[in-house]
This record gives structure tokens, C-alpha cells and sequence, in this order.
């Protein structure tokens, strides 16, 4: 018997850009759905446009400009929400809305204050409006889990006769266990009116840390389609990890019976690309894409790799597109093998963008012996959104030691003259960040605060990760550099940054010099 073809729809740019402290901009989203259409998902979800005019704008870049896979949008169960998912994405080669209304009882009386008549008629209208715009509608039943089986059979029917192609069950707030998720498929697939006519799909939380387990169920109950954020990226505990349920996938060919269209080998670079342009570190012992993941330290374990790789590894590295480092360009190479290079490692850019990057790296190049891959993708991902860039460091300077308080100078450029500041702390970063914290004039809480090295050696170039809070809400900040309190400092600025952005800070405001 054939394999059973499974559909991954990614949400990274909506489920995933949720995530607290990750703002993704329409060049960041564009970027990285030229990778997941590499990677080859089935579906991008590009965003939620009824959200804000940046995120309409970021959908609308996405289905212009990438081709291959169905650009999704979202859409609460309104007609205006539809209509604007549909400007956003009317230029998409292959253009799908998926709109939501909650079918929870705790839902429908506390957030909706609907009656489950009014519910199933805002499903029909909504799904109907949907197909009089684009031919591939998906309903979603929010809290579906925690819905009532046979209300849930009803609303999935009216969605499929008002012309959904699409039905996805959610698991909202990952209440369930995998045996009770199998059980519910089996139930609507066995109740639903006319389900054979649709593709099912199931989107799971991993509030109780089975998103991944609940979504391998969902799929042997007989769900086709999966929805996955990268790096697991989501929504409070995050939504189930694409790469874990592919790799599960491909893997366990031989109990799930299942095949997916994805490019495997492009995996690891995404997850890469995702972890740098939302700011979010992937940890060390994550599965698949972790540092650790085909790591081993033991004495015994090492020693079986050594005569068999597969006595500790059940997939090989290059599987996911892991290589070794290897020295790809040095000081004298030119500009023809630097951009050869940028293409190899699967990055498109412009003729502006290449000479950008070019300088940039003859610069490292004269600070650094060897340049790797990983540098240079850590080149091409530094880049900052305009709006992030009011505020310009143009020097540090830190004094620390054992015996003496630590101090920093800060010198800023701002569109309306230089702001400089000093400022003590408890040590050399503390004090830099309290003196670009001066400058700005805000109440700045830090968060979190990462350093890690992006490749092996002395010179190795330090990349910094910093999450700053200010009114409940967090923004995230990337920095690298050869030295790591410059990194520190660029990372820190542009958190800043994005927080002065969201509240409209102007310089006039920071008392420029």
C-alpha cells in the first residue's frame, strides 16, 4: 500500500511571530518564507492582516513575491477580517484564508457571549464569504479540544456545506494526552457530514509538552495535514515543532506509514534562520536542531559511533543540512566568489544587499582569520528593519576591574544631533547598558540576556541575544561582533530601539546633546 502524503501547513510567521518579545518585520517574514518555500511546506501562513497595517503589509509581500507553496492568511469569522485577508493575499500564486471562531462552551459564553445557533451561523456566513474570494478555505473550531464532540461534528459540517476545503482541529491550550487526541479525530471523521470531501488538519499547543505526540495521533487517527511552527515557536509553551514532526516522520516511515514533500536537508538552516531573526535561542539539547543532537560526550557512547554511527544515531546529520565548518573565503577573495558563496548557502539578494554585505565582510575579514559559513550567515541576518535604526551607536568605551566600579560612555546618533552618556554598574555590560538606557530616558527592565560564540576559535565572532521589558511587554534585540561588548552593546540598542519604536519615542525626548 502507498504511503499516506501528509501536508505540513507552517505557521512560524503567525502562530510563531506570537511568540512574547518576537517581532518579525516585513523583510524578516519575507526572508524567512523564501526558506520554508525552499524547505518546501505545503502551506505558509503568513500572518493574521486585520492585525495591523505592518502585518497587512507582510502578508501582501509574502504572497507577491513567493511562489511554490499556498500563502495562507488569518481571519477571525467576520467579513471584514475575510476582506482584508483577501487583499492581502489576492496576489498569491496559490492564495488560502483560514478563519477561526471558538466552539468551547468557556468560549462562546465568556469571550464570543454567543449561543451555539448564533455560532454555527457566523461559521456558515463566514466560510461561504470566504469561497466567493478564493477557492481554498480552512475553518478552524478554536478549542476544539475542550469543545463538546457533537456541537464540534455540527460546526464542522456547516463549515465543509458553506465550502470549506479545509478543517483543522485545534488544541488550543494543549489540554490533551495523545490516546484522548486519537480518539477525538476518530469520533468527528466517523460524525462529520461529508468529511471524506476535505483535508483534516490539527494544530497543537504544547502547554503540557505533547504538541508533538498530540499531532503524530492526530495524523494515525487519519488527519492529512499537520500545522507546525519552526523551532516550535508559539503562543505561550509554543505550537508543535516542524522539525520534530517531520523528522518523526521520516524517520519512523516504518510505523506511520507517512511521507511529507519537504526538502529534509534544508531544515537546520531554517531553524537557524528562524532562532536569529526572532531572537529566540534554540537550547542546546533540542531536538533535531540543538547543538547537542548529535553530540556525543559519553566514553561508551562515543566509542559506539566510532564502530557504527548507528548504535546512537537514528538519523545522520545531513539529513537536516547539518556540515562541518569548513573556510569558505579569507581576505583577498572577491566580490564574484563572496556572492557564489551567499548563493550556495541559499540566500538571494539584491545587487544593493550583496555590496552591503561585502563590505561588511572585508571588514571581519580584516579582524578575523577564518571566515566560515556560519559567519557569514550571521553577516546577512544582522540586518535591522529601518525602523529600528533612530538610534546609532557611534562608540563605547568601558572601564572594569577587580577593584574598581565598572563605567561606560556611550556616544548615540539620532536624526537630531548626538546624545552622550556615562554611567556606572555592577559590571563592564551592566554599566553599558545603564548609560544606553540614559540616552534613551527610559525605564528599562533586562530581562534576558545571551552570549554565545558563533563559530570555534579565539576570534570566533560573539553573538548576543537581550530581552528588555517595559509595560508588560518585551522586545528583543541581536548583536555580533569580533568583541563581545560591542555585540552586547548593538544587541541591547536594538531592543531598545524596537521599545522606542512601539512607543512612539522621538530623540527630542532623550535630551540630545
Amino acid at each position: 500500500m502507498a504511503d499516506k502524503r501528509i501536508y505540513i501547513f507552517d505557521t512560524t510567521l503567525r502562530d510563531g511571530e506570537q511568540t512574547p518579545g518576537v517581532s518579525l518585520g516585513a523583510d524578516d517574514k519575507l526572508e524567512i518564507a523564501r526558506a520554508l518555500a525552499k524547505l518546501k511546506v505545503d502551506v505558509i501562513e503568513a500572518g493574521f492582516p486585520v492585525a495591523s497595517p505592518g502585518d497587512f503589509a507582510a502578508v501582501r509581500k509574502v504572497a507577491t513575491q513567493i511562489k511554490g507553496p499556498v500563502i495562507a492568511a488569518l481571519a477571525r469569522a467576520s467579513r471584514n477580517d475575510i476582506h482584508e485577508a483577501y487583499e492581502a493575499l489576492k496576489y498569491a500564486e496559490q492564495p488560502l484564508i483560514h478563519t477561526f471562531l471558538a466552539t468551547s462552551d468557556i468560549h462562546m459564553e465568556y469571550k464570543l457571549k454567543m449561543t451555539r445557533a448564533q455560532v454555527l451561523s457566523h461559521i456558515s456566513e463566514a466560510v461561504r464569504y470566504a469561497r466567493t474570494l478564493v477557492d481554498e478555505v480552512e475553518f478552524s473550531a478554536e478549542d476544539a479540544s475542550r469543545s463538546n464532540w457533537d456541537f464540534l461534528c455540527m460546526a464542522y459540517s456547516q463549515a465543509i456545506a458553506a465550502g470549506a476545503t479545509v478543517i483543522n482541529v485545534p488544541d488550543t491550550v494543549g489540554y490533551m494526552v495523545p490516546e484522548e487526541f486519537a480518539k477525538l479525530i476518530v469520533y468527528l471523521r466517523e460524525n462529520i457530514t461529508d468529511v471524506d470531501s476535505v483535508r483534516m488538519s490539527v494544530h497543537c499547543h504544547d502547554d503540557l509538552g505533547m504538541a508533538v505526540a498530540n499531532s503524530l495521533a492526530g495524523i494515525g487517527a487519519g488527519a492529512l495535514q499537520i500545522e507546525t511552527a519552526m523551532n516550535g515557536l508559539g503562543e505561550r509553551a509554543g505550537n508543535a515543532a516542524l522539525e520534530e514532526v517531520v523528522m518523526a516522520l521520516a524517520t519512523r516511515k516504518d510505523y506511520f506509514g507517512c511521507v511529507t514533500g519537504l526538502d529534509t536537508q534544508q531544515i537546520y538552516r531554517t531553524s537557524r534562520l528562524v532562532s536569529t531573526l526572532s531572537g529566540i535561542l534554540t537550547p542546546p539539547n533540542k531536538a533535531i536542531v540543538g547543538d547537542n543532537a548529535f553530540a556525543h560526550e559519553s566514553g561508551i557512547h562515543q566509542h559506539g559511533v566510532l564502530n557504527n554511527v548507528e548504535t546512537y544515531e537514528i538519523m545522520r546529520p545531513e539529513s537536516i543540512g547539518i556540515k562541518k565548518s569548513r573556510l569558505v573565503l579569507g581576505k583577498h577573495s572577491g566580490r564574484h566568489a563572496f556572492e557564489e558563496r551567499l548563493q550556495e548557502l541559499g540566500y538571494q539578494c539584491s545587487e544593493e544587499r550583496i555590496h552591503e554585505l561585502f563590505m561588511k565582510f572585508k571588514e571581519l575579514a580584516d579582524r578575523k582569520k577564518t571566515i566560515f559559513d556560519e559567519d557569514l550567515e550571521a553577516l546577512i541576518t544582522e540586518k535591522t528593519t529601518e525602523i529600528y535604526e533612530k538610534f546609532r551607536l557611534l562608540s563605547h568605551q568601558v572601564i572594569s576591574g577587580n577593584e574598581a566600579m565598572a563605567t561606560a560612555t556611550v556616544r548615540i546618533e539620532t536624526d537630531h544631533g548626538i546624545i552622550e552618556k556615562a554611567c556606572a554598574g555592577s559590571g563592564p555590560l551592566d554599566a553599558l547598558f545603564n548609560a544606553i538606557a540614559a540616552s534613551m530616558n527610559q525605564d528599562i527592565v533586562l530581562k534576558d540576556f545571551q552570549l554565545k560564540a558563533v563559530t570555534s576559535g579565539e576570534d570566533a565572532l560573539g553573538e548576543a541575544l537581550v530581552r528588555v521589558e517595559r509595560d508588560g511587554r518585551i522586545y528583543s534585540g541581536r548583536g555580533i561582533s569580533t568583541d563581545i561588548i560591542e555585540s552586547s552593546a548593538k544587541a541591547y540598542l536594538q531592543a531598545v530601539n524596537k521599545l522606542c519604536a512601539a512607543s512612539g519615542t522621538v530623540a527630542a525626548n532623550v535630551g540630545v546633546n
